[in-house]
This record gives C-alpha cells, sequence and structure tokens, in this order.
C-alpha cells in the first residue's frame, strides 16, 4: 500500500491547485534559465554569423562591439596583401531608430561589402542584396515584408527590404539588417545637410565618409591565426582580435552587469521555491499528525513514514516542474525576448529541483519523527 498516494488521491484537489502553483514559479526559473541562454546566444550572435578569424579594429580599443572603432575604408586592401590572409571584408555597425507605421523602430544596422565577409547568411525567404544602394535584409522580428520600403538616417533614404533572417537579434533584443557598406557610411558618417553647411562655413574637411568599424579577415588554414594577428598587431594604427577574445569581450564584459543579474534572480526564485515547498510539506505534515500517530501506535515503521513524505516532495516537484516547463515552451513564441532553452541547463534545474524537494522535506521529517504515538489515542478520547 503507497501512503503517498492514498494521501493524494483523498486530497487530490487540493494537491492539484498547489502544484500548480508551484509549477508557475518553477516554470518562471526556467524561463529565466531561457532568457539567459539567450542573452549569451544573442550577444555572440552578430560576431559567430561573421564567421571571421580575426577582427581588424582602431588601435588602443577592443572593437567593434565592445568599444567604438574607426579605421580608414582602404584597411582592407592592406590587410588582404597581409601573408595568410585569403579573404577580407569591410563592415560598419550602428544603431538606427525610424518610424515605420506610425510606431517607433529601432534596428541593428551592420554594413558590409557583397561577395565579402561579413555578409548576412541563412536567408529565410526574399533574396540577396544585388543593387548598390538601398536595398536591406532584416531579420523577420521586425515586423517587416518583402518589398517593404524602410526610411533610415536624416536624408529620409528609403530601403526596400529585399531578404529576411530568422533569430538574428542583438543582446538588447533589437533586430538585425544588412545593407550595402557604401549606404551604411553615408548613414553613419555623413552629416545632415544644415551640420554640413556649417562645417563647409567652418572651413572643415568633410572626407569622412569612407571609415568603417572594423575590418573581417579569414585566415588560411595553412597558417597560424596568432601569427597573423601579431604582424597585423605591428601596424601601430591597427590591433587585431581574435575570434576567442571577440567573443570572450562580449560573454565576459560586454554583458557582465545583465549575466549577474539574471544570475541573481535564479538563486532567489530557487530559494523561495525550497521555502514554499518546505512550508506546503509541513502544512500537509501537520494535518496528518493524527495518521502519523496511528500508524506509530500500530508499529509501522519510521522509514514507511518518512517514504510517504518524500514520496509527496518528489512528486509535487516533479509534477511543478514538468507542468512549468510545458508552459514556458507552450508561451515561449510570445515572449519579448528569445528564450534558449539548452537541454544541459534544463537538465541542471530539473537536479536541482529535486535536491530542493529532499532537502525541504527533511522540515515535515522531523515534525512526523516528533509525533507521539499515544497521541492516537487521545485524539479518538
Amino acid at each position: 500500500m503507497n501512503l503517498a498516494y492514498r494521501d493524494i488521491k483523498h486530497n487530490l484537489l487540493r494537491f492539484v491547485l498547489t502544484n500548480f502553483g508551484l509549477s508557475l514559479l518553477l516554470g518562471i526559473v526556467i524561463m529565466i534559465t531561457g532568457v539567459y541562454g539567450g542573452l549569451i546566444d544573442d550577444a555572440l550572435r552578430q560576431a559567430r554569423a561573421a564567421n571571421a578569424d580575426l577582427w581588424v579594429v582602431e588601435a588602443g580599443t577592443n572593437g567593434p562591439f565592445a568599444e567604438s572603432s574607426r579605421i580608414p575604408g582602404d584597411t582592407r586592401e592592406l590587410v588582404s596583401r597581409v601573408y595568410g590572409i585569403e579573404r577580407a571584408g569591410a563592415v560598419t555597425y550602428q544603431s538606427v531608430q525610424t518610424v515605420l507605421n506610425d510606431k517607433p523602430l529601432r534596428l541593428f544596422l551592420i554594413g558590409f561589402e557583397p561577395g565579402r565577409p561579413g555578409g548576412p547568411h541563412r536567408l529565410v525567404a526574399g533574396r540577396d542584396i544585388l543593387r548598390g544602394h538601398y536595398e536591406m535584409i532584416v531579420d523577420r522580428s521586425a515586423g517587416m515584408a518583402l518589398g517593404q520600403d524602410v526610411p533610415l538616417g536624416t536624408h529620409g533614404r528609403k530601403f526596400t527590404v529585399v531578404g529576411l533572417m530568422r533569430n538574428e537579434v542583438t543582446s538588447s533584443g533589437d533586430p538585425v539588417a544588412y545593407i550595402t557598406l557604401r549606404d551604411a557610411q553615408a548613414l553613419q558618417f555623413e552629416l545632415a545637410p544644415p551640420a554640413a553647411r556649417r562645417e563647409q562655413a567652418r572651413g572643415a574637411g568633410l572626407e569622412t565618409s569612407n571609415q568603417i568599424n572594423a575590418v573581417i579577415a579569414k585566415v588560411s588554414p595553412f597558417v597560424k591565426v596568432d601569427e597573423v594577428a601579431a604582424a597585423l598587431t605591428r601596424w601601430k594604427h591597427l590591433s587585431a582580435l581574435t575570434q576567442e577574445q571577440q567573443e570572450t569581450l562580449l560573454s565576459k564584459f560586454v554583458i557582465e552587469r545583465a549575466r549577474k543579474q539574471q544570475g541573481l534572480i535564479m538563486v532567489l526564485l530557487v530559494i523561495v521555491s525550497a521555502v514554499i515547498i518546505a512550508l506546503i510539506i509541513y502544512t500537509l505534515t501537520m494535518d496528518k499528525v493524527r495518521s502519523i500517530a496511528t500508524l506509530k501506535f500500530i508499529g509501522a515503521p519510521d522509514r514507511t513514514i518518512i517514504g510517504m513524505i518524500v514520496q509527496q516532495a518528489l512528486s509535487m516537484g516533479i509534477f511543478g516542474y514538468l507542468t512549468g516547463l510545458a508552459l514556458v515552451l507552450v508561451f515561449k513564441p510570445y515572449f519579448p525576448r528569445r528564450l534558449v532553452l539548452d537541454p544541459d541547463n534544463v537538465a541542471i534545474v530539473f537536479v536541482i529541483t529535486i535536491v530542493v524537494c529532499l532537502a525541504a522535506s527533511t522540515l515535515g521529517i522531523r515534525l512526523a519523527l516528533k509525533v507521539d504515538p499515544a497521541e492516537a489515542l487521545a485524539s479518538s478520547g
């Protein structure tokens, strides 16, 4: 006879309602795990999408993501001539704000040279950029359709959406868009007409549009990347970062505060879950004091009573975990941030749930072991 099963069956409604509330809490823990995974994945996605071996940036900077970087546009040709470099492409990165369908829209804009490293990949609809100007490939989370015109920049230039991507967003959740390098340079470095006239009146030069943020380089598999990076660093006006160094900067420095915040929230939620499970088990045990006393009076061993309490705690944890996971999977497409549920992290949360349930059941076990068998007779009297 399974005492835990019979007790749950006798109080089925209370068990279901209690576990539903617990499942919401555990679902939030799983959701935070997904947000944390999405934060890391989004932060690294742009660096990995470039498929680079080396990032050539302004000397003394950790650009182009962690810091601002500006280098001359002809740097790409210089880098291409370095021994060991197979291919190189100039890129720019910038955030732009526009209005689409009377709603504000923020995009992370990448300028690239078609046919060179740094461009988009894995289109889900449409085609690549074929024209030299005013075409755009954008992530579908921006809510744009193929053929739609998007105004960008102070000059009000309109870009036509020719391709769509999926899951190409920044660590802040902004959709990513690709345009040609020339268009990106015009948006990033050209001055608005009033500012341009003012600079001309001051006699300042306006030849600043031929600037880029970085050069993405692919190194020959027969040459060590570190050797090529050392050769480029000898040029006093440039720095060279490997792909591993770029990812380290993004994951450990750029989003460090957000990572710590997500981790702290997860720890607090796990503690709250442990406290709630402990209180629930303690309350259920108190409700069964007479039954426990009767079991002891008729000679039931302590391990039977302990097994009943532990089984109830584990059933609550497993039921709550599975229900919470199901809720997260159902509502995952509707979250404002992308959730990445790594199987390893989900398994870790399950293990933590089991450990928390076992630890929380100790409070009820201590109460049960203290019950005097004589209370069965006192209660019946």
